[in-house]
């Protein structure tokens, strides 16, 4: 089912739902369940999977010279899709990234999606690599999350790489788009950050999961916002607790985010991890009940694998 069509049927009732990283390679598709399981008591309608791109490690060689080889820390989002679909009876969510990929192998991808009877993707360009100071496409791929969605958009109108005639078997993929409620960190200003989101769904975006806040006048402000631009589809607080003194430093550096004064003075007067952890819990669950007393359609959290926060305000929420 599509997401939009889980959130008309919902009828203004909160849906709850998370995003999983695939496990580092060589880990088994147990570390998945195990991450999945705690959380299926809340009924989600629906779980993400996110995509990684290639990136790059060095070899020292005999001769003592390095060799640059690309690698793939976590593969297997479309088969984790399939998993997830098979074990839990709910849909699955892949996400679809420009950089590591060809066009061809996003072409293999939605055949592989389509085939498994996945009917949303979230389409995102997708971030640099560690080694890149700013995001390098992949000779032969899409460079923008525009081109992205434009080639999602002809498969379900059944136009083909390389084929002159347009297929019959046509799939239905509900598209995603990433939303910036404090602007994305490349965008020169807000009017053009919306300009780009506006343009995502004339071109087709059916709804929006926004990038983590912490601050919901912000999200508040973005809806607002994306109504006065005649943005009007669902637009999905992407979420994730506070659970250790170093992320008020790593997340305002790797999303551009701000953490507000009170939260961030918080953290930091706790004694240990656990005062933390019960600190940043107590946080989102008030933020999560401003933000189901302000309409928002869905409750997305980010878990990065880790269900144990999620779940205690998931069970304080729904």
């Amino acid at each position: 089912m599509k997401i939009i069509d889980h959130i008309k049927n919902a009828k203004g009732k909160p849906l709850f739902s998370f995003e999983l990283l695939p496990p580092v390679k060589g880990q088994s598709i147990q570390w998945i369940y195990d991450a999945i399981d705690p959380l299926m008591e809340f009924n989600p309608p629906f779980i993400d999977v996110t995509y990684h791109r290639e990136d790059y490690i060095y070899k020292q060689q005999a001769n003592g010279l390095l060799e640059k080889v690309s690698y793939r820390k976590r593969p297997g989002t479309v088969a984790i899709c399939a998993a997830i679909m098979n074990k839990y009876h709910v849909d699955a969510v892949p996400h679809l990234i420009c950089g590591g990929f060809t066009k061809e192998e996003t072409e293999n991808a939605l055949i592989d999606m389509q085939f498994l009877g996945i009917d949303n993707v979230l389409v995102l360009r997708g971030d640099a690599r560690h080694a890149d100071s700013s995001f390098i496409p992949t000779p032969g791929g899409h460079e923008f999350a525009t081109d992205l969605l434009q080639h999602v958009k002809d498969h379900n109108e059944g136009k083909y790489l390389h084929e002159d005639v347009q297929s019959g078997d046509t799939s239905n993929f509900c598209i995603g788009v990433a939303g910036y409620p404090e602007k994305h960190f490349e965008a020169p200003n807000l009017k053009t950050d919306f300009k780009y989101l506006k343009k995502k769904v004339e071109m087709g975006a059916e709804f929006i999961v926004t990038q983590m806040f912490f601050d919901n006048q912000k999200y508040f402000d973005f809806v607002k916002k994306c109504r006065e631009n005649d943005i009007h589809v669902p637009i999905i607080p992407g979420l994730k607790p506070i659970s250790s003194v170093k992320q008020l430093i790593s997340l305002p550096k790797i999303f551009h985010i701000d953490i507000p004064e009170d939260l961030s003075e918080a953290v930091q007067d706790c004694k240990n991890i656990k005062e933390v952890k019960k600190v940043g819990t107590e946080f989102m669950i008030q933020q999560c009940k401003e933000l189901i007393a302000g309409g928002a359609p869905v409750l997305h959290f980010y878990t990065m694998g880790k269900p144990e926060q999620t779940h205690e305000i998931a069970k304080a929420i729904f």
